[in-house]
């Protein structure tokens, strides 16, 4: 290709702002980041947000390239054919390259008296909630529904502050963490006085303004109910007659190249590389940004991109501001025994969450520094795995659900 490249790139978060910053690498490519915030949604601490010890949001100034032009606007639709988006605001804007990272979002609560719940998975629904702990009395019990790590995080740091705090799991506390991790956790919460109920029969099936029901005919005190069970993804790639995964990622190859053009490359979690996503969280949403950015580079320069890799998988949940954990995994991305927990978790957790923004800023100065996208190893899992699970399977469709 000659002359000037113009690469669009679809949502802020860590996926986006890291490929923007990495395209900036080639002076002939022109780079527009859309979003419909202008700050970045710092995710890993919207708990924060919700205990009041945090914002959650990074100025964009500290952390995209100077060379990245910042649109805060919606994409409404991608036309392919024409490539081209249509904003939210209105008017198209054209491309040569399409980076699709638009992020993941609250799933829908799906039971009776869902309009009661508040979900927490966006920085508007933190401030919201945020806004209603403030006007409510502490000693107003509230539930926590959803035992994965925005439940578990966001029960301890109420908790903390002398809430009465019951976490209801739907099932396992922490299920993705192992059991000797799980029994760590368990211990914290107990210690921070959260009443955690769990089980098959504990899933939440109705709420209402001052109780949550489950499905064992229990029926909980709950003057505030917080939704954090799972994820949900914008249907724009759906929409834009873009094929999908059942969640409604974009199905992808294993370069993170659409199945339908390969003018267009996805990132982080919305993207679903031959039908078998990586888990929704920072530590995949990073890599995968550059990754995305690699192969648009890499089409650019004449070259084949590199296929997919991830070789280190973890997960780092918060306890409190005083404690937390650092679970390991192997690189199927299933928990192992080791773990760290107590001061040193919540030093590691902290560190992460400081970690992620310099990661950006440095490529942001430097584009083509980061490197955690190729450490060796992980190929060979990932075909392993593709093997087994077969690419666009409901079991590949529902493993990072």
């Amino acid at each position: 290709m000659t002359g000037n490249t113009h690469v669009l790139v679809i949502g802020g978060g860590y996926a986006g702002v890291m490929a923007a910053n990495r395209l900036t690498q080639r002076d002939d490519v022109t780079v527009t980041l859309i979003n419909p915030r202008p700050d970045l949604v710092h995710r890993v601490r919207l708990h924060q947000l919700v205990g009041g010890s945090d914002d959650a949001v990074v100025a964009y100034e500290d952390v995209l390239a100077e060379r990245v032009r910042l649109v805060v606007d919606t994409v409404t639709r991608v036309d392919p054919a024409e490539r081209s988006v249509t904003l939210l605001t209105g008017g198209t804007l054209g491309y040569d390259y399409l980076i699709y990272a638009v992020g993941s979002g609250s799933a829908e609560p799906s039971v009776p008296g869902a309009e009661f719940a508040y979900p927490i998975a966006t920085l508007e629904e933190a401030q919201r909630l945020r806004a209603v702990l403030e006007a409510t009395p502490e000693t107003a019990p509230v539930t926590v529904v959803g035992a994965g790590p925005a439940g578990i995080e966001t029960a301890a740091e109420l908790a903390e502050q002398g809430r009465q705090v019951t976490l209801v799991c739907g099932g396992v506390l922490g299920p993705y963490l192992h059991t000797r991790g799980r029994r760590s956790v368990t211990r914290r919460l107990a210690a921070l006085g959260v009443t955690v109920i769990d089980g098959s029969d504990t899933k939440v099936t109705a709420v209402t303004g001052d109780a949550v029901r489950l499905a064992d005919g229990r029926e909980l005190p709950s003057k505030i109910t917080v939704w954090t069970v799972g994820f949900g993804v914008p249907d724009l790639a759906a929409r834009s007659g873009l094929s999908t995964d059942a969640v409604g990622r974009l199905l992808t190859d294993e370069t993170l190249t659409s199945v339908d053009d390969t003018r267009i490359v996805a990132a982080g979690d919305s993207a679903a590389p031959s039908g078998l996503p990586l888990r929704m969280s920072c530590l995949n949403a990073t890599p995968l940004g550059a990754r995305a950015a690699d192969t648009v580079l890499s089409r650019l320069a004449g070259e084949q991109p590199e296929n997919l890799h991830q070789s280190m998988y973890a997960q780092c949940i918060s306890l409190g501001r005083s404690a937390g954990i650092y679970q390991f995994a192997n690189r199927s991305d299933v928990a192992v025994r080791l773990y760290i927990d107590d001061g040193l978790g919540a030093r590691i957790k902290e560190m992460v969450c400081k970690g992620i923004p310099k990661h950006l800023a440095g490529e942001a100065h430097k584009p083509g520094s980061f490197r955690l996208h190729r450490m060796p190893g992980g190929v060979a899992k990932r075909k392993q795995m593709l093997r087994a699970h077969g690419p666009g399977t409901p079991a590949a469709a529902e493993r990072a659900a």
